[in-house]
């Protein structure tokens, strides 16, 4: 059982255990411990973060833990999320370490550990990692402690990386974008790279100030960015969220392109290029089934993961598929980056438009989507619900119910004490009241 380490991380809210200076530290001792004894030399370790108040006391925290058991600590300030997983990468570094609570607010942060490749720490080392922070080992010598240095260029390098994904002097001069910041960790580097490469940009909630990350903006509330979009005259509007590992899109009517409709275009693209690996995509059991069958319309197939990105890629890693994804923006391209990464992905989309010539409203337009909705149940404490047989009964229940032509996904978040409900049916009118039933009957179950 895990006590720290949900899918994504450590996280919780600022001040309560566990995102504490004080665990910070004991989790940095303990990761350092840990990463130490696998790698058998004094290792280096790059921490990033995000714009929130509170990053500068859990990276100081964590950077004082780290050095304390004998790492040697990168700091690269302000970066997205995916910037520090290609920077751990770039810089050499043993292991990297991302401070953000992603789409959660200001008050939340949470630590995220990346693996000298780029990718998340595989589990078991999480698990050692957690056992550590239990049983914390002697100090090392006073002379044998590590040291912290101040990376400049972090911003520079991930810019440079992300242009290296696109054909060589490809522009997008001529092209309006709306860019949408969340006042998160892309609030430089999202509007620079999109002026370097040509575009004409109107830069929304770039202004951190450590209180208003997520705040009415972002990819979690887009209607201020369509609103700009259709004011400015725009071609395109792309919101991230506060890590900027993930987008939302929309098109020049103000219509939100969804991560459903993203992985539509990009796959779509890709495969007319020859370009996607494993003739399929990976998606999530939140994913619209009009997706997958506009994918089969194309001869691509889908294969869905459990709910998480860490689950995408790892069934992306078991099929050979160099393309997956979230509904909720998360977009993960093996052949630029090894997690989901915001600005690639928007990157990508301006890319299909220019190579196609193409509007945004005009790509994947005739993909079918099935109404869909998503209902929370706040729970006392987490706990795995579908243990139950009687909850397991009721979901089986409300799917007789679709007889077929929709679903139901009932689980609880990796992150909070909320049981997730979604259904989807082609009928919107049994949809609702399937879903408004079910909610019903569970919340009297559990709650």
């Amino acid at each position: 059982m895990r006590r720290y380490f949900g899918t994504d991380g450590v996280r919780g809210t600022v001040n309560q255990e566990p995102m504490s200076a004080e665990f910070s530290l004991v989790l940095g001792r303990a990761a350092g411990h840990v990463l130490t004894r696998h790698l058998g030399h004094k290792p280096h370790i790059l921490i990033g973060k995000d714009t929130r108040l509170s990053g500068y006391m859990i990276e100081s925290a964590l950077c004082a833990g780290l050095t304390a058991q004998g790492m040697n600590v990168l700091l690269v300030g302000p970066v997205p999320t995916p910037a520090v997983a290609y920077l751990t990468r770039s810089l050499r570094a043993d292991a990297g370490v991302m401070l953000s609570a992603s789409h959660n607010p200001a008050g939340d942060n949470g630590i995220k550990f990346f693996a000298a490749d780029g990718f998340k720490l595989p589990d078991e080392i999480e698990l050692e990692i957690e056992h550590c922070i239990d049983h914390l080992p002697p100090l090392p010598p006073a002379l044998e402690i590590g040291k912290a240095a101040r990376v400049d260029d972090a911003r520079g390098r991930y810019i440079e990386f992300l242009k290296s994904a696109l054909p060589r002097g490809m522009r997008f001069d001529g092209l309006k974008v709306v860019i949408d910041c969340a006042n998160g960790a892309a609030y430089d580097v999202a509007p620079r790279i999109l002026r370097e490469l040509g575009c004409e940009v109107v830069a929304m909630a770039a202004s951190p100030d450590g209180f208003n990350i997520n705040r009415d903006c972002g990819s979690t509330h887009p209607e201020r960015m369509t609103q700009r979009v259709v004011e400015c005259g725009a071609d395109i509007g792309l919101a991230l969220d506060g890590d900027a590992d993930r987008l939302i899109a929309c098109d020049a009517r103000g219509q939100i392109v969804d991560g459903d409709r993203v992985i539509a275009i990009l796959a779509e693209h890709a495969a007319a290029q020859g370009g996607l690996t494993g003739g399929a995509v990976v998606t999530t059991l939140m994913s619209n089934m009009g997706l997958e069958r506009y994918l089969s319309g194309l001869g691509l197939a889908m294969h869905r993961a459990a709910v998480g990105d860490r689950y995408v890629l790892e069934m992306m890693r078991d099929t050979g598929c160099n393309m997956g994804g979230e509904q909720s923006g998360h977009m993960i391209m093996l052949d630029y980056n090894t997690t989901g990464d915001g600005l690639m992905t928007g990157l990508q989309l301006l890319l299909a438009m220019s190579e196609q010539g193409k509007a945004l409203a005009d790509m994947a337009s005739d993909m079918p989507l099935f109404p869909q909705k998503l209902w929370n149940i706040v729970m006392p404490v987490r706990r795995d619900v579908m243990a139950d047989d009687a909850v397991c009964l009721l979901v089986e229940q409300a799917e007789g119910r679709l007889g077929g032509n929709g679903r139901v996904n009932v689980r609880m978040s990796g992150t909070e004490p909320k049981l997730r409900i979604m259904v989807e049916a082609e009928d919107e009118t049994l949809m609702l009241d399937v879903g408004e039933s079910l909610v019903e009957a569970i919340s009297a179950r559990v709650c």
